[in-house]
């Protein structure tokens, strides 16, 4: 018997995938992003089968044109431009909180980069933080070590959760 899933609410869980672009998305420097497109693209279409909140992030250059098919947008869905903290100078906290959002699935790339810091960003504003790690990418230093102080460091140990993305249940 395997592990047990771990059980999420839609109206209390968001998914929120940060910069799955394609000038982000580059095989040669972080070679499990085009792998993991599949997982995420499920992950959010169960989501929104459960009519959960999702929003997506760019980088200040990013587009919503120049996003990965099977990740971009639906219509409705929320997408904030920042730099590594997708918190940072955006509405996304007024965009959960205002949904009653109370976790967060983050999903996206880099793993050191926007994951890391939108994930600390998420902890520190009390939000419950779920990181599965088949849905991070970087090289694989990078999403080790990621996954490593996500669970290590002071300001998320105790709001970050790692699993994987075949792990995640949702509930009505």
């Amino acid at each position: 018997m395997g592990p047990s899933p771990w059980v999420f609410y839609p109206a209390e869980t968001a998914c929120v995938v940060v910069d799955r672009t394609q000038s982000t998305v580059k095989e040669q420097e972080r070679p499990g992003c085009v792998e993991s497109g599949p997982r995420v693209g499920w992950c959010l279409e169960q989501a929104r089968s459960m009519n959960a909140r999702v929003a997506h992030s760019l980088t200040p250059a990013g587009s919503v044109e120049d996003m990965l098919a099977g990740v971009e947008p639906a219509p409705g869905e929320p997408v904030v431009r920042s730099s590594v903290d997708k918190f940072y100078n955006t509405d996304l906290e007024k965009i959960l909180r205002d949904r009653g959002i109370k976790t967060v699935i983050i999903a996206g790339t880099a793993a050191n980069g926007a994951v890391l810091h939108t994930a600390t960003g998420a902890a520190m504003r009390g939000l419950k933080v779920i990181v599965p790690v088949d849905l991070m990418s970087a090289d694989l230093y990078a999403e080790q070590y990621t996954a490593w102080h996500l669970v290590n460091a002071p300001g998320t140990r105790r709001q970050t959760t790692l699993t994987r993305s075949d792990l995640i249940e949702w509930k009505k």
